[in-house]
């Protein structure tokens, strides 16, 4: 199958506050036309905010889909469930629906989780440190979670000049 070219599509990313990103999400029962779209819509939003994930909720679309990269390439997960988690992280969050804010968050250092891929066939992955983060992250908005409900402390504001440090930091 060949797919056409596609236009990015860039959505608006719903922020705290909206009541929406306080609902639980509905499971996708069939891949169609309009949830293929807003997979690749989803991946674009992601990229252009420079996030590392994204979920349906966060884009209006209460349905269980959420797509993360960390930097190893795009993952999807559609219906997603948590199978297992072990150990314990404690490290910075933010998030795109609560933008220019971070805060300390403890999340499992192991997940496995299953879900479907975007042709609708089941898999497993499993995930450590910052993925097992960034999974759990997208997981809890499926729930109607954010992290600024887990924040250990306080929530904090993040200033251009500290992103910048972090930026720098993580390149060297």
């Amino acid at each position: 199958m060949i797919r056409e070219e596609k236009e990015m599509a860039i959505r608006n990313i719903r922020e705290e506050g909206d009541e929406l990103l306080r609902k639980i999400s509905r499971p996708v029962t069939e891949m169609t036309e309009r949830i293929d779209t807003l997979i690749d819509d989803m991946l674009d939003t992601m990229y252009e905010a420079e996030g590392v994930g994204l979920a349906a909720p966060q884009v209006g679309i209460l349905r269980r889909i959420f797509v993360v990269d960390i930097g190893e390439g795009p993952i999807v997960m559609i219906n997603p469930e948590i199978i297992e988690t072990s150990g314990e992280q404690e490290g910075p969050e933010g998030c795109l629906s609560v933008p220019g804010f971070q805060g300390t968050v403890i999340r499992p250092n192991y997940v496995k989780m299953k879900g479907l891929n975007r042709k609708m066939k089941p898999f497993t992955i499993e995930a450590e440190e910052f993925l097992a983060r960034a999974l759990c992250h997208e997981f809890d908005h499926l729930n109607g979670i954010l992290y600024i409900d887990k924040v250990e402390g306080e929530v904090y504001r993040v200033s251009e000049a500290d992103e910048e440090d972090y930026e720098e930091f993580t390149e060297e």
